[in-house]
């Protein structure tokens, strides 16, 4: 079988407007912006209430936590250095309102209470009452 050169362009020129076909890439990956952790939103400190009112709690607990002092210690309760409240001792969990008499002399007590020195002043108190202890025991001899 043999072709003219006009057959063989005609075939060509077929082959020509047949449409090509083109691969066509798409991203792989959906436009998210960016990972990093955003200004102003920081991660929660969940500070405050540790303990309820009226339940019992070991040594070494914490019972609160707190950036400015919204919270005071009261018996058997220790203030650590950046505010936190800890049972001292083992015992019940009672929260109080009392009135507080600052040492106006401290410059830290000036800063926080400034403008408040002829007011009455109430905060809550944490206390940890320890637990009666048994009497089964006697005692023999003293020395």
């Amino acid at each position: 079988m043999s072709f003219t050169i006009m057959q063989k362009l005609s075939l060509l020129s077929l082959k020509a407007d047949q449409p090509l076909i083109t691969t066509i890439r798409n991203a792989s990956k959906k436009t998210g912006g960016s990972t990093r952790n955003k200004k102003g939103h920081p991660r929660p400190k969940h500070r405050g209430w540790r303990v309820q009112d009226g339940h019992w709690v070991s040594q070494g607990t914490l019972l609160a936590t707190q950036l400015t002092t919204r919270f005071h210690p009261g018996m058997n309760v220790g203030f650590g250095r950046n505010g936190t409240l800890y049972a001292m001792e083992h015992g019940r969990v009672y929260v109080t309102c009392e009135q507080l008499d600052p040492n106006w002399d401290h410059t830290w007590v000036q800063r926080n209470y400034a403008g408040r020195e002829g007011q009455t002043i109430y905060k809550k108190f944490f206390n940890v009452i320890p637990e009666p202890q048994h009497q089964r025991f006697r005692l023999i001899d003293e020395v």
